[in-house]
């Protein structure tokens, strides 16, 4: 059991160097607006246009995804760690004081850089997450804009580009 739990405490060390971008994935369930922070986000496909994310099995997140058939990715900029923390928070409305539009049946942040709307294609089982394979709805992102990144359990941004 030791050897087990060092290799997963190392795992976890290890994938944190891995900086990854920060999104909230929006659905609903019912009229209840829905959403989470997640960082195992990527696109998977260009024919068809496909993009994953991968939901901790436990969360009501997933069985909201699950049950709607539709989410959002919405991608953070710079300035966005609040709203990280807050999706990120177990509280009961996390979309209390946050601007949302629903034009495509889920709600979309306003203040997000880029947005991807998904019908779920395939929810394929992955350890104790759940891979929801997304086919591409609807996408739209902001110029100029940069990301707020994940790394080594904190937040942070791009330097300057060289």
């Amino acid at each position: 059991m030791t050897e087990t739990l060092d290799i997963t405490v190392g795992f976890r060390a290890t994938m944190s160097r891995l900086a990854t971008g920060v999104s909230v994935i929006t659905t609903r369930s019912g009229d209840t607006p829905i959403g989470m922070t997640a960082s195992a986000v990527s696109a998977l496909s260009l024919d068809p246009l496909q993009l994953l994310v991968c939901i901790a099995n436990h969360l009501y997140t997933r069985t909201a995804i699950a049950g709607h058939g539709r989410f959002a990715v919405n991608v953070l900029g710079e300035d966005s760690e609040a709203l990280a923390r807050n999706f990120a928070a177990s509280k009961p409305d996390k979309f209390a004081g946050v601007e949302t539009f629903d034009d495509h049946g889920v709600p979309v942040l306003k203040d997000a850089i880029a947005v991807i709307v998904c019908d779920v294609a395939e929810a394929l089982p992955g350890g104790d997450h759940t891979i929801f394979v997304g086919d591409v709805r609807y996408c739209d992102h902001r110029t100029e804009c940069r990301p707020l990144l994940h790394f080594a359990g904190g937040f942070g941004t791009l330097g300057a580009p060289h």
